[in-house]
């Protein structure tokens, strides 16, 4: 199985978990001239994005840790980009579903966007 296909799958899994946890799917795999959103989700009165990240073990560190500051500037603005288009009005969260063989653990506000990243 390539990188490729195996991220899909640690999607798919991640996806069911937060179906699993009461998260309605809205979108997986959204893709925009900035970036892509692994899953759009909404989670009671929320739309949450949700960037999955998966590590086979910790040794080049932990699965969330690849989460930088230029792959949430990305997903911000990818995020800006739906909630513009769906005309989204509800409250909004980005989460980090790290993934490894062992589990899955849900970081709810892994990370929030600066009040200038509002604005394109």
């Amino acid at each position: 199985m390539s990188s490729r296909e195996s991220g899909f799958e640690k999607e798919r899994e991640a996806a069911a978990y937060l179906k699993k946890n009461g998260y309605k799917i809205l979108a997986t795999n959204y893709v925009t001239p900035f970036g892509e959103i692994d899953i759009i989700a909404e989670d009671k009165n929320e739309i949450v994005f949700v960037e999955v990240k998966y590590r086979k073990s910790s040794y080049s560190g932990l699965a969330q840790e690849a989460v930088n500051a230029l792959k949430q500037k990305k997903i911000i603005k990818s995020a800006l980009l739906y909630i513009k288009r769906n005309c989204i009005k509800k409250n909004i969260r980005f989460d980090v579903a790290a993934v490894s063989d062992a589990k899955i653990e849900l970081i709810k506000s892994a990370f929030t966007p600066a009040e200038s990243q509002y604005y394109f």
